[in-house]
């Protein structure tokens, strides 16, 4: 497995803002967001290419093309701020959802919904803001990867140790995409230093 973490000064800064507990959730959402285009524009290096020969107003020109069809797959309910920007850079993409519910008690997973359309020999990026245990990637990884696509990768916000030694060990081909890796997970299994928990302060909730 390749861990990628983005680095840039705007990424750094960007991030700052997320994590500071006096950020509005609106202000949060748009963070969020942006912090998403850096990550997305990163993730999708492997794709294949095409040639593509066109007309500018002045000379034909010889440019390129996508070679290979994209699916994006959120992780509800977090996963959906980073659909948007992923529609905006990845644009003719199709788009499954994956539900997974947390037991509070057993810091465990279940899935509740799963619709993912064709991925055979597709391009997929599963996204969540946050890889904190790794269980919730580890259970959409294992419906992705079952399903034959071409190549996946994982794009988070953050990431914890604990939840990239998960992946390490049961996704070692699919790289991981994240703008940090803090320093660990607390007895609540929320990353720290972290920035909360993303649903709630995206969506003002609690």
């Amino acid at each position: 497995m390749a861990l990628h973490v983005v680095e840039h000064p705007l990424v750094s800064k960007i991030l700052t803002d997320l994590r500071d507990e006096n950020t509005p959730a609106s202000r949060f959402r748009e963070l969020g967001r942006q912090l998403s285009y850096f990550l997305l524009i990163e993730a999708s290096r492997g794709l294949r290419t095409k040639p593509r020969a066109i007309r500018t107003p002045l000379a034909d020109f010889d440019g390129t093309d996508l070679g290979q069809s994209i699916v994006v797959v959120p992780i509800l309910r977090s996963g959906l701020l980073m659909l948007q920007p992923a529609m905006d850079i990845l644009q003719d993409i199709s788009i499954g959802y994956i539900g997974l519910e947390r037991d509070e008690t057993l810091a465990a997973r279940t899935a509740y919904y799963c619709k993912l359309p064709d991925l055979k020999d597709k391009f997929v990026v599963v996204i969540d803001p946050m890889l904190a245990t790794g269980r919730s990637a580890e259970l959409a990884l294992e419906s992705v990867s079952k399903r034959k696509p071409d190549a996946v990768v994982m794009v988070s916000i953050l990431a914890s140790p604990e939840g990239i030694r998960l992946l390490e060990n049961s996704f070692p081909n699919i790289p991981i995409y994240t703008a940090a890796v803090d320093e660990r997970l607390n007895d609540s299994k929320f990353i720290v230093p972290g920035l909360g928990d993303f649903g709630d302060r995206a969506y003002n909730t609690n």
